[in-house]
């Protein structure tokens, strides 16, 4: 039976037990368990629905194309995948190519959430990228939409990027059909 004022979809699409299902990969991506021969990002961030209100059930799984020269220890080189936590917050350590592949993003990201019949892919680019004005994929988005696909700079080495779902500031997701 269904409560209308809890706002949940029919398509539960991931749910409701990927935390516990997916938790291997999830463990594999421990920034402690990190093994990588290069320099390494932190980007933090939230995600939120359409509303406005955090997310508390996504699952954000990042590649980094980089990952596989980088760290070839790992389990799967270059790939993260974390759920968001009870404010919808995430937090993704990532290897960072050195010298920087300018314009490329520093991570491919698939969105997985309640309510999704198809789960979303977006991209990170940072911030202080010196070849943002030259990257192919941003110079695909309308400028006034590119600001959703940047990790500001909050720290040495730290980011800050939110994914919305929906809404005015909805990031930008691509079509790879």
């Amino acid at each position: 039976m269904s409560n209308a004022s809890n706002k949940i979809t029919t398509s539960q699409t991931i749910g409701p037990f990927s935390h516990e299902a997916w938790q291997w990969a999830v463990d594999a991506c421990i920034p402690g368990n990190l093994k990588t021969t290069g320099d390494t990002v932190l980007v933090t961030g939230n995600i939120y629905d359409g509303d406005g209100a955090p997310i508390n059930d996504a699952q954000i799984e990042a590649w980094t194309p980089i990952g596989a020269a980088l760290e070839p220890e790992q389990m799967i080189p270059g790939f993260r995948r974390v759920p968001s936590g009870a404010d919808g917050e995430f937090s993704l350590r990532v290897s960072l190519p050195q010298p920087a592949v300018r314009g490329e993003p520093l991570m491919y990201v698939t969105v997985f959430a309640r309510g999704l019949v198809l789960h979303q892919f977006t991209a990170v680019f940072l911030e202080d990228d010196a070849g943002l004005a030259e990257s192919t994929i941003l110079n695909q988005v309308p400028e006034a939409r590119r600001a959703t696909l940047l990790a500001r700079r909050t720290g040495e080495g730290q980011y800050h990027w939110d994914i919305r779902m929906q809404g005015e500031a909805e990031t930008v997701f691509f079509d790879y059909a």
